[in-house]
């Protein structure tokens, strides 16, 4: 009986340092979770903070494009009367000098 008694203590002993093992390691990822969920709650903050960013940046993108396609639309709108502007000066030109030559005074004209 005594043998088994042994049997058993030694069986206990080594039980009892698993079950203190498994408990270190347990407690060693217990620490690695909480490392992790520290970092992982500082990178969904950063990730709000860079969205948010995101959202100014596309919002401020947006505008500005907004307004160079109505600058581009303005300039257009510009250099298409002031082309028409050039025609109608050169037509006003071509008149005049027309004119010009139609009434020039005569070298024989008398007064």
């Amino acid at each position: 009986m005594a043998e088994h008694g042994a049997a058993l203590q030694t069986y206990n002993n080594e039980l009892v340092k698993c079950i203190e093992d498994l408990n270190q390691r347990r407690d060693e990822v217990s620490k690695e979770i909480k490392l992790d969920e520290s970092e992982k709650e500082k990178l969904e903050h950063d990730i709000a903070i860079l969205h948010e960013r995101l959202q100014k940046v596309n919002t401020s993108l947006a505008r500005k494009i907004q307004i160079r396609d109505e600058y581009d639309q303005t300039i257009a709108e510009t250099e298409g009367a002031y082309s028409k502007i050039l025609e109608t000066s050169q037509t006003l030109l071509n008149s005049v000098k027309m004119q010009m030559t139609h009434k020039s005074p005569k070298k024989d004209f008398k007064a």
